[in-house]
């Protein structure tokens, strides 16, 4: 057995062992270390540094994480300019606990924005990759605000569950159901996502080569919109964007 095999193998059931992944993702090695499911590190690609921040074993996004991935993030924008930023997601979403909203959870998410737009300004590629599972506000705060969110064809993407979506919305989980089928807003896997453009593509194959084409493309400036309407998955949040930046009409 391989070493990424004998990783992947010690991970626990229904997760993907990020050790292996980071074996994968980066052969010109990497130095990424985990505690409390928070990832942190720096990697080798294609002869030059990147710093690596993530999560694992499905964690929330509490407070602490938040803040230890803006921290990471800081870090880099201060004494590596330029250097690319890697984000590896598998998160259930944000964490729902009373502690966490009272100290103010929003800030801290608001917080991480705030540092990979700074990131982004300062001339660092941001790139997101969904390696297992990506939920609801986890989701937003990780993959979904670098420059480009990629995926693997395994991964759970979705906002929430349909039955958790019934109760809140009040609408019966047989007609969200039957919404999901062909509405991909409603449906969760990367595929849809991929559709709505907030995935930019799924990865297959050689994954280190793939991050290198990743980091080699500008994608400083969002489209996703727009590639969400050509992709057939988002009608009308371009048509909205046009009109209000144009003072127009919505057509």
């Amino acid at each position: 057995m391989t070493q990424a095999a004998t990783s992947a193998a010690q991970a626990a059931p229904g997760q993907v062992d990020w050790r292996a992944l980071a074996q994968t993702l980066f052969p010109q090695g990497q130095q990424i270390s985990e505690k409390d499911n928070f990832l942190s590190g720096t990697a080798q690609v294609d002869g030059a540094t990147v710093t690596v921040v993530g999560t694992t074993g499905h964690t929330p996004i509490g407070i602490e994480i938040a803040l230890a991935q803006a921290t990471a993030i800081l870090d880099t924008v201060r004494e590596h300019p330029g250097r690319a930023i890697v984000i590896l997601v598998d998160t259930q979403g944000q964490r729902l606990r009373h502690r966490d909203e009272m100290l103010g959870i929003n800030s801290y998410m608001a917080h991480l924005g705030k540092c990979v737009e700074l990131a982004r300004r300062q001339g660092h590629r941001v790139v997101g990759l969904v390696y297992d599972q990506a939920l609801s506000g986890g989701f937003i705060t990780s993959g979904l605000i670098a420059d480009a969110c990629y995926a693997l064809p395994e991964a759970t993407i979705r906002v929430m569950g349909l039955p958790a979506m019934a109760r809140i919305t009040k609408v019966p989980e047989e007609r969200l159901t039957e919404l999901a089928r062909s509405n991909p807003v409603f449906a969760p896997g990367p595929e849809n996502y991929l559709r709505m453009g907030g995935v930019a593509e799924i990865w297959h194959g050689d994954l280190a080569q793939a991050l290198r084409q990743a980091l080699a493309v500008d994608r400083s400036a969002d489209t996703r919109a727009a590639v969400g309407q050509q992709r057939g998955g988002r009608q009308w949040a371009q048509r909205v964007i046009e009109a209000v930046a144009n003072d127009a009409p919505l057509n």
